[in-house]
């Protein structure tokens, strides 16, 4: 039976209509590790470019944020429409979310190439070192590609709002599938080196916008459709202000990489940013069950926000909370029992980094307690259209709890252990997250009526 936006949700009914996304970002996050997966396996230089990869990563991770801002606060603005009964307006906002980005993406991807080499030496990489050399080489080639993985990334949240959540992992496997394929082709058998891991990686990006964009562009059985339309300024703010949380949120996880390269540099020479990689990646798969979850849930609550069915938005409401606290145990305990496989998959090669990423990861999973709430928390007030909150959850969450952590904790420790300060600041910054989360969702019970 088909799940619509205007049903009454009950539990199974919200996992049976989250499920899909949450697979999606889960198997976008899987070949997203990809990458470093076949470069640490199978490009034999001791590690040097797969610490090249997991360096330069946050600076593109910066440039490809625009696509989560639209998505998000985009998707919690058509939905809203959808809610009011104004599907037209809904289409002609859609079509602007989509085409607006595109444009976007193409001065971004300029920029972000006349700027990567500075920033890669800015961050620390000496120049005429194999660090910056690899680095650019991969940087470049994922750059071009970015106005595709801009909307790629948009998509995932639009096809939930478009009541197609199952498409839109059919989508996101066959894009993930053809990433697999090529680094086997390119990385492992042709040994194209880390060129090859870039390249696989643009042409599943250019699929995973391409085929969306076939899709909506043809009359289909969604709630939207790509049609024309007129440039709406005020729309256009609204979106960028509903969905600053999520651009906060990945610029903010991305600058806080760079700092903790830095720090790392400085505290674990030789292993830190290696083992640093590693932990991004679990973390990318684990997160993104969260971010599924909320990817799913924001247009049923922009929805009925619209509507002006408080009872069952904080029927919902409720009911995530629940839900997010069982996945939040289940990580922690999956986590737990995955330290030693998933660190010995990445780092088999050398026996002293697999222990030190063994332990970083012990350490680091706790923070899967506390972060599925703070996440949670920041999309429920993207969906409701009130940005600014989102935004000072996750800019606290993201950049000023960590940034924080990530300085003071090591201070706390001594000699070796020192890197323990940076492993455990992510789990601080959660905790405090979570209680900002909570203070803001009692504060604003009366005004939404949930």
């Amino acid at each position: 039976m088909r799940v619509q936006l205007s049903d009454h949700f009950t539990v199974g009914r919200i996992i049976r209509f989250s499920i899909p996304p949450i697979f999606m970002m889960v198997f976008t996050s899987i070949y997203g590790v990809i990458d470093g997966l076949f470069v640490s396996n199978f490009i034999y230089d001791n590690g040097a470019s797969f610490e090249a990869i997991n360096f330069i990563m946050p600076y593109l991770m910066i440039m490809g944020a625009v696509g989560f801002m639209f998505g998000t606060g985009g998707g919690a603005l058509v939905a809203k429409h959808l809610g009011m009964g104004e599907r037209e307006k809904a289409n002609s906002l859609f079509s602007l979310f989509i085409y607006l980005p595109a444009i976007l993406g193409i001065i971004l991807m300029i920029v972000g190439l006349l700027l990567l080499k500075p920033v890669a030496i800015l961050l620390g990489a000496e120049n005429g070192s194999e660090l910056l050399k690899l680095s650019l080489r991969y940087g470049q080639i994922c750059l071009i590609g970015l106005p595709f993985a801009m909307l790629q990334m948009e998509f995932q949240g639009l096809f939930a709002t478009a009541e197609k959540p199952k498409l839109g992992l059919l989508f996101t496997v066959i894009s993930g599938v053809t990433n697999i394929i090529l680094d086997a082709m390119l990385v492992a058998w042709l040994q194209w080196g880390i060129e090859g891991a870039a390249i696989a990686t643009i042409i599943s990006q250019i699929i995973g916008c391409v085929c969306p964009i076939i899709y909506f562009a043809r009359k289909n059985s969604s709630l939207l459709r790509l049609t024309k339309f007129k440039f709406d300024g005020r729309a256009t703010l609204q979106a960028c202000l509903n969905g600053s949380s999520e651009l906060m949120t990945n610029i903010s996880m991305s600058l806080v990489g760079m700092l903790y390269n830095i720090q790392l540099l400085r505290y674990a020479p030789g292993y830190g940013i290696k083992a640093y990689g590693v932990l991004m990646y679990v973390n990318f798969i684990f997160i993104s069950v969260f971010i599924g979850y909320t990817v799913a849930v924001a247009p049923i609550i922009s929805y009925n926000y619209g509507a002006g069915n408080h009872k069952e938005l904080r029927n919902v409401l409720l009911k995530s909370f629940l839900i997010i606290g069982i996945l939040s145990v289940l990580m922690f305990i999956l986590a737990e029992l995955l330290a030693t496989p998933m660190s010995y998959i990445f780092t088999r090669y050398d026996q002293v980094l697999l222990e030190k990423t063994k332990e970083a990861f012990f350490l680091y999973s706790f923070s899967f307690l506390f972060s599925g709430i703070a996440i949670f928390g920041s999309s429920f007030f993207t969906a409701l259209n009130n940005g600014p909150i989102s935004a000072i959850i996750s800019f606290l969450r993201t950049l000023l709890f960590q940034v924080a952590a990530v300085f003071i904790l090591p201070l706390l420790f001594s000699g070796d252990d020192k890197v323990k300060g940076i492993w455990l600041s992510i789990v601080v910054a959660e905790m405090l997250a979570v209680v900002v989360t909570m203070v803001f969702i009692l504060a604003k019970r009366k005004k939404y009526n949930y």
